[in-house]
């Protein structure tokens, strides 16, 4: 049984969220609290397992509460967040913090979106539950010094997927990448408002450019290309360049965007090619996908067990041998550019 308490000033909220979470067998609401303060109390007389945690609250905001939380007792929270543009950065903020996951706030009706809504809230739950959470500590991560002056393959291509807890583990990869690296493709699930948000932070963040990918967008060194949110992106060749491309097909693997529909279009377009990494997530999406472009003759890594936040796509990558080395995050960048110098 999870034990959950829950964190919002809004009584209606509080009441939604816990029917939504007393409706799972297998989750418990152990208590709900109006402010961070009377959490806190509570925390230590109920000890629950996950938090849902409201980021704008009186007293105290949830991000003030989170960074001390994850501070002195790190445990698994899912932000409850305003999923709008105006919210995006705050709630990246919140996960660069130690958050598992965000989900919206609920609306409140009986239709068939709110049954939708609330199996992803159970889901999230059970998979901040399993996670494997640290405490919260600044990194100063420089680029890699011994590859800084190398010089990669203009040929080659970086492909990265990645899921819950893929926010920051792509951070840690693209901070580490030096500015003359290899153009980079990344599939995150995200929502559609997010991965602008998330692209414009790494920008600022790291040495490389880092933006959201656009239609027809061409592949360059030093660059990395993020996948909206509700788009897929793949990877196509026109003459002896290569572009980005966006379409709004199905779902794969419940996800759009999708790690496999970026992998199995590297597998099209240029397989010998590509360095792929699968990172920290929940489910299966990637897995074949890395499978492919390995049996093609690229290059794979997945990241493994210790450093992921959620080791569900690294497994499933793993137990069905796509990938050829497993990795911790800190050195999936060292491992990635290591197959792009040039010889």
């Amino acid at each position: 049984m999870v034990k959950v308490l829950v964190i919002d000033d809004s009584p209606l909220i509080r009441r939604v969220l816990t029917e939504i979470l007393q409706q799972a067998d297998d989750l418990e609401v152990v208590g709900s609290a109006e402010d961070p303060y009377q959490a806190r109390t509570m925390i230590k007389q109920l000890n629950p397992d996950v938090l849902t945690l409201d980021i704008e609250m009186p007293k105290m905001d949830g991000i003030s509460f989170l960074k001390n939380l994850m501070r002195l007792r790190p445990m698994p929270v899912v932000m409850i967040s305003t999923l709008t543009q105006k919210g995006s950065p705050i709630t990246l903020e919140a996960l660069e913090l130690g958050a598992v996951d965000f989900i919206a706030k609920p609306t409140v009706n009986a239709s068939k979106q709110f049954t939708q809504y609330a199996k992803v809230v159970q889901q999230k739950v059970r998979t901040a539950a399993a996670a494997r959470v640290r405490a919260f500590k600044l990194n100063d991560v420089k680029p890699i010094e011994t590859l800084h002056n190398s010089q990669f393959s203009l040929k080659k291509v970086v492909a990265i997927g990645a899921s819950t807890g893929g926010t920051e583990a792509i951070k840690e990869v693209l901070i580490r990448m030096p500015e003359n690296c290899p153009p980079i493709v990344i599939t995150q699930h995200i929502p559609p408002v997010f991965s602008s948000s998330f692209a414009q932070r790494m920008d600022r963040t790291c040495a490389i450019n880092v933006k959201e990918a656009q239609h027809g967008d061409k592949l360059a060194a030093g660059w990395a290309y993020i996948a909206p949110g509700d788009q897929h992106l793949s990877v196509v060749q026109r003459g002896s360049s290569l572009y980005c491309q966006l379409d709004q097909s199905d779902p794969v693997n419940r996800h759009r965007p999708a790690v496999d529909v970026l992998f199995n279009s590297l597998v099209e377009v240029c397989p010998k090619n590509t360095i792929a990494a699968l990172l920290t997530g929940m489910g299966n999406d990637g897995a074949k996908g890395l499978l492919a472009l390995k049996q093609h003759g690229a290059y794979t890594v997945a990241q493994d067990e210790l450093s992921s936040v959620v080791w569900g796509m690294p497994k499933a990558a793993i137990e069905l041998g796509a990938a050829i080395d497993v990795v911790s995050l800190d050195r999936v960048a060292q491992q990635l550019l290591s197959q792009a110098i040039k010889h």
